[in-house]
């Protein structure tokens, strides 16, 4: 099989719980979904085999040992041999999706951004875009464990929208303390 891979790059990852973590970034191309706040150019692709994937991994990666699944929608392609061959390697696979499919199993940590119905029967972290309005709650259903409910502020572009959808953030997580923030922080230092 061959994957569509957008990119493979090795960066801190910059949202959520493991925000600050050493992370090889292992981006797949496609979405089934067309969000009007994605900031991520994910269409291109080149077709790579599980041993092109794992050798770039490796060159790019160095002493780096977590590898996280992105996209678009990684769970598009994301097949179980790809799982094992990289667990065969040393390396610990996160994966980050939108909900929206099941996952396969194998994957160490699942990031769960939730975009429409969630299909998984797990995650690790739940990670909702909050655009200031409407009401996260909905979202407490689906059971992470305790202290990994992430609100994070919708990046619009616009540094004035954006203060505004920040200060409507922070007042949300003061008034339903269950959640925790979470900034952009690749952005504000300045790294992919």
């Amino acid at each position: 099989m061959k994957y569509r891979v957008n990119e493979i790059f090795r960066s801190l990852q910059g949202e959520g719980y493991w925000t600050g973590t050493s992370m090889v970034f292992l981006r797949l191309s496609g979405c089934n979904l067309e969000c009007s706040f994605c900031d991520t150019a994910h269409e291109s692709f080149t077709e790579m085999t599980v041993s092109e994937i794992l050798e770039a991994v490796h060159r790019v990666g160095g002493p780096c040992r977590r590898v996280c699944i992105t996209g678009g929608e990684p769970l598009l392609q994301l097949e179980e041999s790809l799982i094992e061959a990289l667990h065969a390697c040393g390396y610990t696979l996160h994966v980050e999706t939108n909900g929206t499919l099941s996952a396969p199993e194998g994957v160490d940590w699942i990031t769960c951004s939730p975009k429409g119905i969630i299909k998984l029967s797990r995650a690790d972290e739940l990670k909702v875009v909050f655009t200031g309005r409407g009401a996260p709650e909905v979202f407490l259903k689906y059971p992470v464990p305790e202290g990994r409910r992430f609100l994070q502020p919708c990046d619009t572009g616009d540094s004035e929208k954006n203060a505004a959808i920040l200060a409507a953030t922070l007042n949300y997580i003061s008034e339903h303390p269950c959640w925790r923030l979470s900034l952009q922080t690749h952005k504000l230092i300045g790294v992919r």
